[in-house]
């Protein structure tokens, strides 16, 4: 995981934030100046931070759960689109869906009728219907697409939230406040820092300074989903390496019991054998034996 230098966040804008007049006072620890009515952001303390977030979400991805990314401004929506799906983790860059964290059970419901309409066209039920159905139909599934294709794949609830804006996506971050979700988040000049538990002081506006911000946190999911399958295929291949030990014991027991069983089945022979009455000889043999003998 690559650390972002100072100069790579000037070069990108991060730290420019508001206007003095619509900032946040909560915001006071992470502002270096005032310039010409902007507010700068301690560039130091948004690398520090940063580093933590990171090393928080590579433990989360390599944990196995998901990290949710929303983003529904114009200019964060396509950059954020493109690293979390990158990253394989699900996205909301479209309306933020009322309930989405405190009823999922809802919300699982309509990614799951979009499972239903395509096995309708799978199956040729769906050209059964009317023609009017058949648009009507088509345009649910594409409503349903365009809000929540991104996260079809999310069976459970986030691991964690990860905000671009917490003022403009306020209902995420209190969504997630409700669920204690931990909230990973951009706060600029004017946001309230105090509700985040991974706040990044960054310019939330720039397209650059997010596409920076952005990179680095995804590149540390990627570095925990590949810690968590390079720790899977030592698991497998410790499991392929033990089987034919486990193979040559069980064979080996098998053996032992092969042989007792075999050593039984003889003795037990040998104890009919000696319980059997010996043969008399017929009784003309016996009394030549017996003149013989005198």
């Amino acid at each position: 995981m690559a650390k972002l230098e100072v100069k790579e966040l000037l070069d990108a804008g991060v730290h420019f934030g508001h206007l003095t007049r619509k900032w946040n006072p909560n915001m006071a620890p992470y502002i270096y100046m005032e310039r010409n009515g902007i507010h700068i952001i301690n560039l130091y303390k948004t690398v520090a931070k940063l580093d933590e977030a990171n090393e928080a979400l590579r433990k989360i991805a390599a944990s196995g759960r998901k990290i949710l990314f929303v983003a529904t401004k114009k200019q964060a929506k396509d950059i954020v689109a493109e690293k979390a799906g990158n990253a394989n983790m699900p996205y909301i860059t479209e309306r933020w869906p009322g309930g989405m964290l405190t009823n999922f059970v809802t919300i699982r419901k309509a990614v799951k009728k979009m499972t239903t309409i395509d096995r309708m066209k799978a199956d040729g039920t769906f050209l059964t219907l009317s023609k009017k159905e058949r648009l009507q139909v088509d345009r649910l599934r594409a409503k349903l697409e365009k809000n929540l294709g991104s996260i079809s794949d999310m069976s459970r609830l986030p691991g964690a939230l990860f905000v671009v804006d917490t003022t403009r996506e306020h209902i995420a971050v209190a969504e997630a406040l409700i669920l204690k979700i931990p909230i990973f988040a951009m706060v600029d000049t004017n946001s309230d820092p105090r509700v985040i538990d991974y706040a990044i002081p960054s310019n939330d506006d720039a397209s650059k300074s997010i596409d920076k911000i952005m990179t680095s946190v995804t590149d540390a999911v990627i570095e925990g989903l590949a810690e968590r399958k390079a720790g899977k295929d030592a698991d497998d291949a410790k499991a392929a390496k033990a089987a034919p030990k486990k193979e040559t014991k069980a064979k080996k027991e098998a053996t032992v019991v092969s042989e007792a069983a075999n050593t039984s089945v003889s003795d037990e022979k040998a104890m009919k054998d000696a319980k059997q009455p010996v043969k008399l000889e017929s009784k003309k043999e016996t009394l030549e034996a017996v003149k013989e003998e005198e």
